[in-house]
């Protein structure tokens, strides 16, 4: 193992802001900031960005301590609202009950491209876990993905690894008996106070604009890199 003054030369050896890098002409942005993210999801698709979908969900506890972690979106709608799911249970559901203010980070490193939004999310079915689009969402899943949802122990500590395997086989043997189950699991949606589109530049004059939600439009400012 390094010295930390090894790993702090090791760290600034790497290179960052990599070209080529796309071009990004604000003026040119739609008013709107979902069309700008499906040409930005678009055309990280295009250029075979690994899983373009991922994005960073940050979320915070009572206390103001954050937590984040990566998982995928499940879609996005024209109102401006960013969808993805999660065991109501689990300690990023918990603490969305508790303070619904969240942010997601999208980033794509090979165009030098960040999308920052920042809202608050709530179920998006109007009862919450097991509502039409959850249970739409959970039945969607692979059968393994359902069946660990449903050990319902997510984030707890694993004494023993054999715990696992006897708690999946008991969720499946739920599943095969009950073929509908949804368990507590809920797709919610994150409404969009903000956000912001971050383009790379190798020069280090960075492009940053921020859409901020002004009623039923939204308004556009540009911001120093």
């Amino acid at each position: 193992m390094g010295t930390p003054g090894s790993i702090r030369h090791l760290l600034r050896a790497i290179p960052a802001v990599t070209g080529p890098l796309p071009g990004f002409d604000p003026e040119a942005a739609p008013g709107d900031p979902v069309p700008l993210f499906v040409q930005w999801l678009a055309t990280a698709i295009d250029a075979n960005v690994p899983e373009p979908h991922a994005m960073t969900l940050s979320t915070a506890d009572p206390q103001g301590r954050p937590s984040a972690r990566v998982l995928v979106c499940r879609d996005v709608d024209g109102a401006g609202s960013w969808y993805f799911a999660s065991a109501a249970a689990s300690p990023k559901g918990r603490e969305l009950t508790a303070n619904p203010h969240a942010a997601l980070t999208f980033y794509w490193p090979r165009q030098g491209r960040q999308i920052r939004i920042r809202g608050t999310a709530a179920p998006a079915d109007e009862g919450g876990a097991g509502g039409a689009d959850s249970a739409a969402d959970f039945r969607a899943r692979s059968p393994q993905s359902r069946a660990e949802s449903l050990t319902g122990r997510q984030s707890e500590v694993l004494a023993d690894p054999a715990e696992l395997e006897i708690a999946l086989q008991e969720a499946r043997a739920r599943l095969a008996a009950a073929p509908d189950l949804v368990g507590d699991w809920t797709l919610y949606a994150l409404t969009a106070a903000d956000v912001e589109f971050w383009q790379a530049d190798d020069q280090r004059r960075h492009t940053r604009l921020r859409y901020e939600r002004a009623g039923r439009a939204w308004a556009r400012v540009r911001l120093w890199p």
